[in-house]
């Protein structure tokens, strides 16, 4: 297929234009101020409609296999490109877990028949895996994932000679999710001592903590610095955690870098009043001060990308008593929406929302030809009418949980179309199912 977009208002790489856009196969294969239209081609009329490169976004749960009750990698891929996602990296907390070879492969075979995005898995890290994890071929995986501080599925890696093993020795990227479980353990004990356990969703905090997170965290910098590791610290929580970080290096410098989600930026602990365990997860939404330091770390370039941690329960198992929630919720759908609010409410520049979510993920995990309006790149974009608002109802939630932390509130704009690797699969709310997304492959020369 050929698209000619005319007259977009491109945001990329800084700047900020209309020009003309030309899509050839899987590429943009031209970017000019005016292009005649050529034969085959399907000409799209984008004057008053903004053009972004589609977003990556770094960490999301799909659930499959083994959790589909909760999600799949079709109906999630399929909310991610509705909420402008083009491309995605999965986690292996699944069942079975992605701890070995022929089940990395396994999720690959399933993306190719099913997702409508671009896809990636990581490789997941346990107690006695290490040996597995030094066989993946890691220009073609996105990283491997480590468990610094258990969650959703027992994956907790604890053992401090395995760790020192994994940073040691593996030679690629190291994500983390980094809680310190020994501290929450003692604090949920002590709590349910003094409160019984029917507690109210706002204790979530309060458990799993600021010093819970900064004690793990700490420790993953320390053992980074110590073996010249490729660390990626995924959803900071805490003010206190960025100070592990630093903004004085370039992106492509830096052997330690962070990530901020969706619910970190947009909630803070007034809110499990109304929205309860829809707004657990782990680690937990915090105080208004950490929300608002770790916001002013996404504009300094402390944090170096914004994502979801997308993770989809049932609402059954949402509306258990607290302590039997599980944490998680799902975002893909919503999340670009999201940032998009905070532009116009002047909290952010739209440069630097397309620097967080496409840009410096692609710089960050050197994905090849994509996060950028580039020439000779892969045609993955969005369009996005800022005229046309959207109001979340369970009618319209996508993701196979069907509800979300944003229900009945109304974003200011909207999806218009959707490219992934040059296909047009969502137009103004309607997919084109064809042809589905392409493995994501890295550049770790």
């Amino acid at each position: 297929m050929k698209y000619l977009i005319k007259k977009a208002t491109l945001v990329n790489e800084g700047e900020i234009g209309i020009y003309d856009l030309l899509i050839e196969d899987e590429f943009i294969t031209r970017i000019d101020r005016e292009i005649g239209l050529l034969p085959g081609c399907t000409e799209i009329n984008a004057e008053g409609l903004y053009l972004l490169p589609g977003v990556i976004d770094d960490q999301v749960h799909f659930r499959e296999p083994g959790l589909t009750h909760k999600g799949e990698i079709y109906t999630e891929a399929k909310a991610a490109v509705a909420g402008g996602i083009t491309s995605y990296m999965e986690m292996p907390n699944t069942n079975p877990q992605t701890t070995n070879l022929t089940e990395l492969e396994k999720k690959y075979k399933r993306a190719s028949e099913c997702s409508l995005a671009n896809y990636s898995f990581y490789m997941g890290g346990t107690n006695i895996n290490l040996e597995e994890t030094l066989k993946v071929d890691y220009s073609n995986v996105c990283g491997l994932k480590l468990f610094m501080g258990s969650s959703t599925g027992d994956m907790l890696v604890d053992d401090q000679k395995t760790l020192e093993g994994f940073f040691s020795k593996v030679n690629a990227l190291i994500a983390v999710h980094c809680e310190f479980d020994p501290m929450i353990k003692e604090t949920q004990k002590r709590i349910i001592e003094e409160y019984g356990e029917d507690l109210p969703a706002y204790f979530h905090p309060i458990i799993r903590n600021e010093e819970a997170c900064f004690k793990s965290s700490s420790m993953a910098v320390e053992l980074a610095k110590k073996h010249k590791t490729r660390l990626h610290i995924l959803h900071i929580s805490t003010a206190k955690e960025l100070s592990l970080f630093t903004n004085k290096i370039p992106l492509k410098d830096k052997l330690i870098t962070a990530e901020a989600c969706i619910h970190h930026l947009w909630f803070s602990d007034d809110d499990y009043k109304t929205k309860g365990n829809f707004i657990k997860w782990n680690p937990a939404v915090k105080t208004g001060y950490d929300r608002d330091k770790i916001f002013e770390a996404v504009l300094n370039d402390t944090i170096d990308v914004i994502a979801t941690d997308h993770a989809p329960h049932t609402l059954e198992e949402k509306s258990a008593p607290f302590l039997q929630a599980p944490s998680g919720g799902p975002l893909v759908q919503h999340s670009l929406l999201a940032m998009l609010d905070f532009y116009h409410e002047k909290k952010i520049g739209l440069e630097h929302i397309v620097k967080k979510m496409s840009h410096d993920v692609a710089d960050l995990f050197r994905i090849n030809n994509r996060g950028y309006i580039r020439e000779g790149y892969f045609a993955d974009l969005v369009l996005i009418d800022f005229q046309k608002p959207t109001t979340v109802t369970k009618e319209n939630i996508l993701s196979k949980c069907k509800w979300s932390p944003f229900e009945g509130h109304t974003f200011k704009s909207s999806i218009n179309k959707t490219f992934v690797s040059g296909h047009l699969v969502f137009n103004e709310g309607s997919f084109n199912e064809t042809q589905h997304g392409r493995r994501l492959t890295f550049n770790r020369k």
